[in-house]
């Protein structure tokens, strides 16, 4: 310890020990900002080492409620010590702009095909990180076991929304009921058709399934919730995509991001996570006519940039 500085005279007696307390209180504010430094540095090494300790990242669903993702955000915790909060969903139009805002940092509820639709539409530049499933669209019969069994010109209900639309033609394409112009794309619609064996009929998506079942179409594409809404038995599909196939690609359900953050190291091992075997069990389990997907961010931003393509012809 050095040597006391030396004070000026002291004719009260008592300035000494204001002195000494002064510099006390020095001292102790050096060393608790030392100990303070101290614990902060340790506690971003430790973060550091645990790769993504302590991180929340917010996730927007549309079926929250489901058991798989119990699953996701245990292991998500346990595996990479990331607490993921979702936010869930009625409305397809919302997600994305709250992901764009930055009220989410990662969605899970659209296929490519939307997110190009979405993107061109809107001037944004929303990215995919992972793969989830593909869910067939099928066409449903009461009356007929296959589509060659369909009578000529006989009433077909698809979706007319524009998603969809595109979609249930060229599973009609497909069955070898029609064929399209160039082949068609994932922005076809009706006026695409150059030639038909049955009469299409664009219905808004809620009420495909009840035409059917009152009699006033032959068959009809529906799509999965309202097919479950109506009860509709998995017997009576005569046809639905084949998930594996290339036309299938843009209908891939895919974990999204901001473009900034497509290289994020946390949100891309979260997308990855999706995989582990414990979820996939649940998943299937909750959702048995999904069929699970593993793409990488390449292919799938690589699809993506092909369909929004496809999105700005059809627009133009």
């Amino acid at each position: 310890m050095s040597a006391a500085p030396v004070l000026p005279q002291k004719p009260k007696g008592k300035r000494p020990i204001g002195w000494i307390i002064a510099a006390a209180v020095v001292v102790v504010a050096i060393v608790v900002a030392v100990v303070v430094a101290a614990v902060r540095s340790g506690g971003s090494d430790d973060a550091a080492a645990g790769g993504g300790a302590d991180k929340t990242v917010t996730i927007g669903v549309a079926d929250k409620s489901l058991g798989y993702w119990s699953t996701y955000t245990k292991l998500a915790k346990d595996e990479l010590g990331v607490t993921v909060e979702l936010t869930n969903f009625s409305d397809y139009s919302l997600p994305n702009p709250a992901l764009k805002d930055g009220q989410l940092d990662i969605n899970q509820f659209q296929h490519i095909q939307y997110l190009a639709d979405y993107n061109v539409t809107s001037n944004d530049d929303l990215q995919p990180i992972g793969s989830t499933a593909v869910y067939p669209l099928p066409l449903y019969a009461t009356e007929y076991d296959k589509t060659s069994e369909l009578p000529a010109d006989a009433k077909v209900a698809i979706p007319n929304d524009s998603i969809n639309q595109a979609r249930a033609l060229l599973i009609l394409q497909a069955a070898g009921l029609l064929e399209l112009k160039d082949g068609g794309s994932a922005f076809s619609t009706a006026t695409d058709i150059e030639s038909s064996k049955v009469d299409v009929q664009p219905l808004d998506a809620s009420q495909t399934a009840n035409a059917l079942q009152q009699g006033s179409v032959a068959a009809a594409v529906v799509n999965n919730n309202f097919a479950t809404a109506a009860k509709l038995p998995t017997s009576d599909i005569i046809y639905q995509d084949d998930p594996s196939s290339a036309s299938a690609a843009p209908y891939v359900n895919v974990f999204a991001v901001r473009d900034a953050d497509k290289h994020n190291e946390t949100y891309l091992d979260l997308a990855k996570l999706f995989q582990d075997t414990a979820v996939q069990e649940a998943f299937e389990k909750d959702l048995p006519e999904a069929v699970a997907r593993d793409e990488s961010a390449s292919e799938l931003q690589a699809e993506l940039a092909k369909v929004e393509q496809d999105a700005k012809a059809a627009k133009q």
